[in-house]
């Protein structure tokens, strides 16, 4: 979730990032913990990523505040896909815990995730009492590898939500493994279903439509390599747009930024720490 305009008060430099150990990651959740070290006025303006995000707020004093469409929420925050305009801001030395579920996963584990589309809501609204437990128990962990731990529980013994078709999970993983390339028809086609079938079933189970999703993947695609300092127009080509306007006009559509603001987005600059993806996937 990169960021631009002016730069915060704080660096990355003053940020202690910690993940899970790989053999304690579980499939479609990623984990990982950010600690200021020292409190510092900040405003970020947070991308979109293919993916849900819960924000659990765990500072000792006043935490992060989420800003979308002039919405405000403060604290624990469950972010749905394609948020907009989404900002956070604080005021004090922040320590969050963030989560990223895959589509697929937040619709098993999460109560009406597909509702979160395109929205910020506080997890006390999600989970209820279950949401102010998770935090006690969260903070009174000694480490981060406690925290990941008992995150991990927590979202492991939440009861499945809703089931999803096997032809819908087939249409979204191929979706992120072709990088948002794969035309929908094709989809349709390799699932067995009729076009207007796979569009109707996708858009009810994970909140997008199958085209959105692309797009979105795409996107992300694009971000990173970005951020890796490739040109706007390699960028394009690599990434499948048809030229460096399109890429232009798609950054500015999902971010409000321009593909240079991106590539500088100071979030990207650790997303190799902080969500370390696995080596047959990375392409920086």
């Amino acid at each position: 979730m990169p960021s631009s305009g002016s730069p915060p008060a704080w660096a990355w430099s003053d940020v202690d990032v910690a993940v899970p150990h790989p053999s304690r990651r579980l499939p479609g959740i990623s984990m990982a913990g950010f600690r200021q070290r020292t409190p510092a006025l900040w405003d970020i303006a947070m991308v979109v990523h293919p993916a849900v995000t819960l924000l659990v707020d765990l500072s000792e004093d006043e935490g992060a505040v989420y800003d979308v469409h002039g919405r405000h929420q403060r604290g624990s925050v469950a972010v749905g896909l394609l948020p907009g305009g989404l900002r956070a801001t604080g005021r004090a030395r922040v320590e969050c815990l963030q989560v990223r579920l895959d589509p697929v996963v937040a619709t098993a584990v999460l109560p009406a995730s597909t509702e979160l589309t395109g929205a910020v809501v506080s997890l006390e609204d999600l989970w209820g009492r279950d949401a102010g437990c998770a935090e006690d128990r969260l903070r009174a962990a000694v480490s981060w590898d406690e925290r990941f731990a008992i995150a991990t529980e927590i979202l492991g013994r939440r009861p499945a939500d809703r089931r999803i078709d096997p032809e819908v999970v087939h249409a979204w993983r191929r979706t992120l493994t072709s990088r948002g390339r794969l035309r929908v028809d094709g989809l349709a086609d390799e699932v067995g279903w009729s076009r207007k079938r796979l569009w109707s079933r996708f858009r009810s189970q994970l909140g997008v439509t199958p085209k959105r999703a692309a797009r979105l993947v795409r996107f992300d695609h694009a971000a990173h390599l970005l951020a890796a300092n490739h040109t706007p127009a390699s960028v394009a080509t690599a990434s499948g747009y048809v030229d460096q306007s399109h890429l232009h006009r798609e950054v500015s559509a999902f971010t409000g930024l321009t593909p240079t603001a991106v590539a500088a987005a100071p979030w990207l600059a650790i997303d190799d720490v902080a969500w370390p993806a696995p080596p047959s996937t990375r392409t920086r």
